[in-house]
């Protein structure tokens, strides 16, 4: 009969595509966490700074963002579980694109400028 792999199931691809959507989506959420963490409780204490509260408000800024991220990636996959079985595209959402990549974007830049004043 032949390797069912070069046959192709598109449906079971898509769905294994979408999974792995999902996944990248937690470790986005989670890497966020993780740097929260570094810059709101480990940079301070290693850098041995009498001032800590900017460190932990950018991390707070950090940990908001991973949140936001793993709850579009329930959401997300809500909306593609839905649409998966009926053939239907769902585009992300792009506030939720921009609103990610800007918030991460501000938080890098007073991570770096936070970094350069110390």
């Amino acid at each position: 009969m032949g390797d069912p792999f070069e046959i192709g199931d598109a449906t079971r691809r898509t769905w294994l595509a979408a999974e792995r959507t999902w996944l990248a989506w937690i470790r986005t959420g989670l890497g966020f966490a993780a740097v929260a963490l570094a810059i709101g409780k480990l940079v301070p204490s290693v850098a041995n700074t009498a001032t800590t509260w900017p460190y932990q408000a950018i991390g707070a800024g950090y940990a908001l963002l991973g949140v936001v991220t793993l709850g579009y990636a329930v959401v997300r996959r809500r909306d593609l579980e839905r649409a998966l079985p009926l053939g239907e595209y769902v585009p992300a959402d792009d506030r939720v694109m921009v609103g990610t990549l800007v918030g991460a974007a501000v938080l890098g830049l007073a991570t770096a400028v936070l970094i350069v004043l110390s």
